[in-house]
Protein backbone atom coordinates (compact mmCIF):
# COMPACT_ATOMS: atom_id res chain seq x y z
CA UNK A 1 0.00 0.00 0.00
CA UNK A 2 2.92 2.06 0.88
CA UNK A 3 4.44 1.40 -2.33
CA UNK A 4 1.62 2.13 -4.19
CA UNK A 5 0.96 5.42 -2.67
CA UNK A 6 4.84 6.59 -3.23
CA UNK A 7 4.11 5.84 -7.17
CA UNK A 8 1.13 7.85 -7.39
CA UNK A 9 2.79 10.59 -5.43
CA UNK A 10 5.66 10.45 -8.09
CA UNK A 11 3.80 10.23 -10.60
CA UNK A 12 1.54 13.49 -9.90
CA UNK A 13 4.49 15.95 -10.04
CA UNK A 14 5.54 14.56 -13.55
CA UNK A 15 2.25 14.85 -14.90
CA UNK A 16 2.07 18.70 -13.58
CA UNK A 17 5.83 19.41 -15.19
CA UNK A 18 4.10 18.00 -18.59
CA UNK A 19 1.08 20.18 -18.15
CA UNK A 20 2.72 23.44 -17.54
CA UNK A 21 5.53 22.60 -20.66
CA UNK A 22 2.75 21.78 -22.79
CA UNK A 23 1.11 25.48 -21.91
CA UNK A 24 4.07 27.39 -21.94
CA UNK A 25 4.35 25.72 -25.58
CA UNK A 26 0.56 26.36 -26.71
CA UNK A 27 1.56 30.25 -25.34
CA UNK A 28 4.96 30.56 -27.50
CA UNK A 29 2.59 29.59 -30.50
CA UNK A 30 -0.09 32.28 -29.91
CA UNK A 31 2.36 34.96 -29.30
CA UNK A 32 3.94 34.20 -32.57
CA UNK A 33 0.63 33.72 -34.28
CA UNK A 34 -0.24 37.18 -33.04
CA UNK A 35 2.98 38.91 -33.61
CA UNK A 36 2.63 37.30 -37.39
CA UNK A 37 -0.80 39.10 -37.90
CA UNK A 38 0.85 42.48 -36.00
CA UNK A 39 3.30 42.38 -39.30
CA UNK A 40 1.22 41.67 -42.02
CA UNK A 41 -1.07 44.62 -40.69
CA UNK A 42 1.50 47.26 -40.35
CA UNK A 43 2.81 46.10 -44.23
CA UNK A 44 -0.56 46.59 -45.23
CA UNK A 45 -1.34 50.29 -43.90
CA UNK A 46 2.74 50.90 -45.45
CA UNK A 47 2.29 49.92 -48.93
CA UNK A 48 -1.77 51.36 -49.06
CA UNK A 49 -3.42 47.67 -49.77
CA UNK A 50 -7.11 48.59 -49.68
CA UNK A 51 -8.92 45.48 -50.78
CA UNK A 52 -10.40 43.00 -47.78
CA UNK A 53 -7.66 40.47 -47.56
CA UNK A 54 -8.66 36.73 -48.99
CA UNK A 55 -6.87 33.72 -46.75
CA UNK A 56 -5.38 32.65 -50.06
CA UNK A 57 -3.46 36.21 -50.03
CA UNK A 58 0.21 36.70 -49.33
CA UNK A 59 1.18 38.99 -46.78
CA UNK A 60 2.81 41.84 -48.52
CA UNK A 61 6.19 42.78 -47.74
CA UNK A 62 7.49 46.35 -47.13
CA UNK A 63 8.95 48.71 -49.92
CA UNK A 64 7.62 46.79 -52.96
CA UNK A 65 7.00 48.42 -56.07
CA UNK A 66 3.84 50.09 -56.97
CA UNK A 67 3.31 47.65 -59.58
CA UNK A 68 3.83 45.06 -57.84
CA UNK A 69 1.02 45.92 -55.53
CA UNK A 70 -1.15 46.49 -58.19
CA UNK A 71 -0.37 42.70 -59.66
CA UNK A 72 -1.32 41.19 -56.27
CA UNK A 73 -4.45 42.99 -55.60
CA UNK A 74 -5.82 44.10 -58.77
CA UNK A 75 -4.20 42.38 -61.57
CA UNK A 76 -4.60 38.61 -60.13
CA UNK A 77 -8.24 38.68 -59.50
CA UNK A 78 -8.80 40.12 -62.55
CA UNK A 79 -7.28 37.38 -64.45
CA UNK A 80 -9.00 34.76 -61.88
CA UNK A 81 -12.66 36.09 -62.82
CA UNK A 82 -11.60 36.48 -66.59
CA UNK A 83 -10.24 32.88 -66.78
CA UNK A 84 -12.17 30.83 -64.71
CA UNK A 85 -9.04 30.00 -61.85
CA UNK A 86 -9.29 28.60 -59.07
CA UNK A 87 -6.14 29.74 -56.96
CA UNK A 88 -4.80 32.74 -57.51
CA UNK A 89 -1.41 31.16 -58.35
CA UNK A 90 -2.76 29.77 -61.73
CA UNK A 91 -2.78 33.55 -62.49
CA UNK A 92 0.36 34.42 -64.76
CA UNK A 93 3.06 36.43 -63.87
CA UNK A 94 6.11 38.42 -65.04
CA UNK A 95 9.18 36.31 -63.92
CA UNK A 96 11.75 38.19 -65.90
CA UNK A 97 12.44 41.41 -68.73
CA UNK A 98 15.11 40.92 -70.50
CA UNK A 99 16.66 44.17 -72.43
CA UNK A 100 19.07 43.56 -75.75
CA UNK A 101 21.12 46.61 -77.79
CA UNK A 102 22.92 45.34 -80.59
CA UNK A 103 25.78 47.29 -81.90
CA UNK A 104 27.11 46.24 -85.53
CA UNK A 105 29.44 49.78 -85.53
CA UNK A 106 31.40 48.14 -82.87
CA UNK A 107 32.87 46.31 -85.12
CA UNK A 108 34.45 49.79 -86.88
CA UNK A 109 34.00 51.64 -83.55
CA UNK A 110 34.69 50.26 -80.63
CA UNK A 111 34.34 52.99 -78.52
CA UNK A 112 30.60 52.99 -79.14
CA UNK A 113 30.51 49.92 -76.61
CA UNK A 114 31.06 52.15 -73.91
CA UNK A 115 28.23 54.70 -74.55
CA UNK A 116 25.98 51.90 -74.89
CA UNK A 117 26.63 50.31 -71.81
CA UNK A 118 26.31 54.05 -69.70
CA UNK A 119 22.86 54.57 -71.05
CA UNK A 120 21.70 50.89 -70.35
CA UNK A 121 23.04 50.80 -67.11
CA UNK A 122 21.14 54.51 -66.47
CA UNK A 123 17.73 52.95 -68.42
CA UNK A 124 17.46 49.39 -66.12
CA UNK A 125 19.68 50.63 -62.87
CA UNK A 126 21.55 47.64 -63.37
CA UNK A 127 25.29 46.36 -64.84
CA UNK A 128 24.53 45.11 -68.23
CA UNK A 129 26.70 42.48 -69.83
CA UNK A 130 28.81 42.26 -73.25
CA UNK A 131 27.66 39.72 -75.60
CA UNK A 132 30.43 38.94 -78.24
CA UNK A 133 30.25 37.12 -81.19
CA UNK A 134 29.70 33.73 -81.15
CA UNK A 135 31.36 32.92 -84.75
CA UNK A 136 33.25 34.76 -87.50
CA UNK A 137 31.31 35.76 -90.41
CA UNK A 138 33.73 37.58 -93.58
CA UNK A 139 31.46 39.19 -95.11
CA UNK A 140 30.28 41.42 -92.11
CA UNK A 141 34.12 41.65 -91.11
CA UNK A 142 33.17 39.83 -87.75
CA UNK A 143 35.71 38.05 -85.83
CA UNK A 144 34.51 35.34 -83.28
CA UNK A 145 34.58 36.73 -79.82
CA UNK A 146 34.41 40.54 -81.00
CA UNK A 147 32.07 42.72 -78.37
CA UNK A 148 29.52 43.57 -80.85
CA UNK A 149 26.09 44.79 -77.81
CA UNK A 150 25.71 44.50 -74.44
CA UNK A 151 22.39 43.09 -72.50
CA UNK A 152 20.84 42.44 -69.08
CA UNK A 153 18.26 40.21 -67.58
CA UNK A 154 15.87 42.21 -64.45
CA UNK A 155 13.95 40.08 -61.83
CA UNK A 156 11.90 40.74 -59.26
CA UNK A 157 11.48 44.58 -57.85
CA UNK A 158 13.80 46.05 -60.68
CA UNK A 159 11.91 44.09 -62.91
CA UNK A 160 8.50 45.75 -61.60
CA UNK A 161 9.97 49.07 -61.63
CA UNK A 162 11.40 48.74 -65.60
CA UNK A 163 8.14 47.80 -67.03
CA UNK A 164 6.27 50.65 -64.60
CA UNK A 165 8.41 53.22 -66.25
CA UNK A 166 8.58 52.03 -69.68
CA UNK A 167 4.90 51.87 -69.97
CA UNK A 168 3.72 54.85 -68.35
CA UNK A 169 7.07 57.03 -68.90
CA UNK A 170 8.87 55.81 -71.89
CA UNK A 171 6.27 54.66 -74.41
CA UNK A 172 4.19 57.66 -74.52
CA UNK A 173 7.21 59.68 -75.94
CA UNK A 174 7.13 58.11 -78.99
CA UNK A 175 6.29 60.38 -81.52
CA UNK A 176 2.83 59.68 -83.42
CA UNK A 177 2.72 56.81 -80.86
CA UNK A 178 -1.04 54.65 -80.88
CA UNK A 179 -0.24 52.01 -79.05
CA UNK A 180 2.03 48.54 -79.48
CA UNK A 181 1.34 45.43 -81.59
CA UNK A 182 -0.57 43.07 -79.79
CA UNK A 183 0.45 40.53 -81.95
CA UNK A 184 4.30 39.98 -80.81
CA UNK A 185 3.83 37.30 -79.04
CA UNK A 186 5.71 34.13 -78.86
CA UNK A 187 2.60 31.21 -78.34
CA UNK A 188 3.73 30.81 -75.11
CA UNK A 189 2.79 34.05 -73.50
CA UNK A 190 5.70 35.64 -73.75
CA UNK A 191 6.14 39.50 -75.46
CA UNK A 192 8.86 40.90 -77.44
CA UNK A 193 9.56 44.59 -78.03
CA UNK A 194 11.26 46.91 -80.28
CA UNK A 195 11.92 50.57 -79.22
CA UNK A 196 13.86 52.80 -81.81
CA UNK A 197 15.28 55.48 -80.01
CA UNK A 198 16.23 55.03 -76.35
CA UNK A 199 16.17 58.53 -76.02
CA UNK A 200 12.70 58.43 -75.07
CA UNK A 201 13.27 57.06 -71.52
CA UNK A 202 13.91 59.97 -69.31
CA UNK A 203 16.94 58.52 -67.41
CA UNK A 204 18.87 59.39 -70.90
CA UNK A 205 20.48 62.88 -71.37
CA UNK A 206 19.83 63.92 -74.58
CA UNK A 207 22.59 66.21 -74.78
CA UNK A 208 25.47 63.73 -73.83
CA UNK A 209 24.52 61.06 -76.74
CA UNK A 210 26.83 60.10 -79.57
CA UNK A 211 24.29 58.59 -81.84
CA UNK A 212 20.54 56.95 -81.87
CA UNK A 213 20.52 53.85 -80.44
CA UNK A 214 17.64 51.00 -80.50
CA UNK A 215 16.84 48.05 -78.13
CA UNK A 216 14.53 45.17 -77.80
CA UNK A 217 13.15 44.44 -74.97
CA UNK A 218 11.88 41.04 -74.43
CA UNK A 219 8.96 40.16 -71.41
CA UNK A 220 9.31 36.18 -70.13
CA UNK A 221 6.02 35.43 -68.08
CA UNK A 222 4.43 32.16 -67.15
CA UNK A 223 1.79 32.46 -69.27
CA UNK A 224 0.21 29.24 -71.48
CA UNK A 225 -0.95 31.11 -74.10
CA UNK A 226 -0.61 34.24 -75.81
CA UNK A 227 -4.64 35.32 -74.69
CA UNK A 228 -3.48 34.94 -71.34
CA UNK A 229 0.04 36.58 -71.41
CA UNK A 230 -1.83 39.70 -73.50
CA UNK A 231 -4.94 39.91 -70.72
CA UNK A 232 -1.66 39.87 -68.01
CA UNK A 233 0.11 42.77 -70.08
CA UNK A 234 -3.06 44.91 -70.65
CA UNK A 235 -3.74 45.09 -66.82
CA UNK A 236 -0.69 45.65 -66.08
CA UNK A 237 -0.90 48.92 -68.52
CA UNK A 238 0.92 47.44 -71.04
CA UNK A 239 -0.80 50.21 -74.08
CA UNK A 240 -1.83 47.76 -77.03
CA UNK A 241 -3.17 48.52 -80.48
CA UNK A 242 -6.69 48.32 -80.67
Amino acid sequence: MADDKKKKGDEAPADHEAAAAAAEKKAKREAMAAEGKARAQKAKEQTGLTRAASPEDPPPRKGLPRLQVVYQNEVVPQLMKEFGYKNRMQAPKITKITINMGLGEAISNPKVMDSAIEELRAIAAQQPVVTKAKKSIATFKLREGQKIGCMLTLRRQKMYEFFDRMVNLALPRVRDFKGVSPRAFDGRGNYSLGIKEQIIFPEINYDKIDKIKGLNVSIVTTARTDEEGRALLRHLGMPFRS
